[in-house]
């Protein structure tokens, strides 16, 4: 991959995604925040960031169509999602149709619960073989690196799944979508998420060009401060 400066060097892109619209309507709820919710659903930060790429690669809505029964829309979500998220975008006419709704934001409003049991479980998030690189500290150079493997990506209008973690604090061990990037008056690079615990409004994650390290800048429920950054899901063993 090209050097950060050279990555930047780019001609700069607009927003892989839209918010508000790309994104889901629903939240991936805390355990700690959201205890005793009777339909608690948790621990699927991976899943939900991982369906939004898969839902504007493999998926076209269709609100003009008409609406179809509940199992119908399930069996489709479950044909979405059952592309590997790093698998280049289906050609428009090959796309799994959802009918009814302009938005994957809008359908997961009106048919959350649809929509939540249509995509996949999170047992196999939790024991990805990836998730071992949180315990271990990366070199400077190694982040610099998913820094500009990640406006590389961005600037070919492709969303970027992180992990994002500060442990040995159990405070973070999550995923965000990048989709965007901007430059602070420092020359940081600001990277603009999705972040599925909060629907409501971005999040965001600096890399800082001087320290060559990632903060976590503005994450739901997670102090500002450094931490480490990794790419998911971009290949068939990452």
């Amino acid at each position: 991959m090209p050097p950060l400066g050279v990555a930047l060097a780019r001609p700069h892109p607009g927003p892989a995604l839209t918010f508000g619209a790309d994104t889901f309507a629903f939240r991936n709820d805390s355990r700690i925040h959201h205890k005793g919710k009777p339909d608690l659903y948790a621990s699927r930060c991976f899943v939900l960031a991982r369906a939004v790429v898969q839902f504007q690669r493999f998926a076209r809505f269709e609100p003009a169509a008409p609406r179809v029964t509940r199992e119908e829309y399930v069996a489709r979500i479950k044909q979405v999602v059952s592309h590997a998220p790093w698998h280049d975008p289906l050609p428009a006419d090959d796309r799994v149709v959802i009918p009814g709704y302009a938005s994957l934001y809008e359908f997961s409003r009106d048919q959350e619960a649809v929509v939540k049991e249509g995509l996949v479980g999170r047992f196999w998030t939790w024991v990805h073989w990836t998730n071992w690189r949180v315990v271990f500290p990366m070199p400077h150079w190694q982040q610099e690196r998913v820094a500009s493997e990640a406006i590389t990506e961005l600037s070919g209008g492709r969303p970027v799944q992180f992990l994002v973690t500060n442990f040995p604090t159990w405070e973070l061990n999550h995923t965000v979508l990048a989709y965007a990037y901007d430059l602070d008056p420092a020359g940081n690079v600001l990277f603009t998420v999705y972040d599925p615990n909060d629907p409501r409004e971005p999040g965001l994650v600096t890399f800082d060009r001087a320290e060559r390290r990632f903060e976590a800048t503005h994450i739901y429920d997670t102090n500002p401060g450094p931490i480490r950054a990794f790419r998911m899901y971009y290949w068939a063993l990452l």
